[in-house]
């Protein structure tokens, strides 16, 4: 099937066809309705790799992210998809699975694809360095919620630093006089942004960190656990009062702990997440977090990679988005006091 089997058949030239179906130049909505119908139903498929050719791009926009198993980054993926559906680019998506040198295999791997763009959350603040400077040398890149330290790159996330100061607000106002957090190693911007907004935050509400009461692990269930089992499995008096997770997973592991031991939550401690993935909404009790706006992180990642992707813009000052999250109050924490 050849476009000018599609064009004799639509009863228009194979110029419109070619207009139409490469969206090169506009054409009467009617007309555009008419050839496209006709393309579906004749079974038309157009050679993409010679389309590429002509129009030195590929529709593509390739996405690496640090895990998929983590739900965060799944909804952030799908908010991504969404908005690439809208201006009919598609998705391809790597998983580097916390390895720096498989996410530098992606990264190269994408370029020899011929994505128009890339959008990278770095999985190491400092081994990612090298692979995202040299891609964002080749081609437009935007660094989504975590970053690594490249001067010629945008990037748009979470503005971690208020985030914690929202939550500390919140369990002050709530009676939470003494703390702990629970939270991942410090391999990657998010990590470090967190602890140091906690700690900021606990300096300026006069709140006390128990003993021992930062546990570095990293973001899983089973490590929330732990966490949590060495906090309470203390003297009352050395017990925190509220735990804060630097993630809904670690949380959920939290509340797991203290079912398990029969500590009530929220009246003896309470506990806090952030991401607001689906489950914690499902947990008992339920989870008190932080939604991230992972549409609006999406779609500002996108318009600054279409920015990037003209040439005049290639050179334009860097810019850095930090998005402010919103509370999410449920029953892992008490009422007001």
């Amino acid at each position: 099937m050849t476009l000018a089997d599609v064009a004799q058949a639509a009863g228009v030239s194979t110029a419109t066809v070619s207009r139409v179906l490469s969206g090169s130049r506009p054409v009467r909505a009617d007309i555009a309705r008419q050839v496209r119908t006709t393309a579906d139903r004749l079974g038309y498929r157009g050679n993409g790799i010679a389309r590429a050719l002509r129009q030195q791009r590929t529709d593509a926009v390739g996405v690496v992210v640090p895990s998929i198993l983590n739900p965060f980054f799944t909804a952030l993926v799908d908010s991504i998809e969404g908005a690439l559906h809208d201006t009919g680019k598609q998705l391809v998506l790597c998983d580097s699975r916390q390895d720096p040198e498989l996410e530098a295999q992606h990264l190269r791997l994408l370029v020899e694809r011929h994505v128009d763009g890339i959008v990278v959350s770095p999985c190491d603040a400092t081994a990612s360095i090298d692979a995202v400077s040299r891609t964002a040398a080749l081609v437009p890149l935007v660094q989504l919620d975590r970053r690594v330290d490249v001067a010629e790159t945008d990037w748009v996330g979470l503005d971690d630093d208020r985030a914690l100061g929202i939550v500390l607000e919140h369990l002050h106002a709530r009676g939470a006089r003494r703390v702990a957090f629970v939270t991942s190693r410090m391999t990657n911007s998010s990590t470090v942004d967190r602890l140091r907004g906690f700690e900021d935050g606990v300096r300026r509400l006069g709140l006390s960190v128990v003993p021992d009461g930062i546990v570095l692990d990293d973001f899983s269930v089973d490590s929330g656990e732990r966490a949590a089992g060495a906090l309470l499995d203390r003297e009352t008096d050395r017990r925190p009062d509220a735990i804060v997770c630097a993630d809904d997973l670690l949380a959920i592991g939290v509340l797991r702990a203290c079912h398990e031991r029969g500590v009530a939550v929220p009246d003896e401690v309470q506990v806090t997440g952030i991401d607001d993935i689906v489950f914690s909404r499902y947990v008992s009790p339920r989870l008190t977090t932080l939604a991230q706006p992972t549409a609006q992180m999406a779609e500002e990642a996108l318009r600054l990679l279409a920015q990037r992707a003209v040439g005049a813009a290639r050179d334009a000052p860097t810019i850095r988005l930090a998005l402010r999250p919103s509370l999410v109050e449920r029953e892992s924490t008490r009422g007001q006091a």
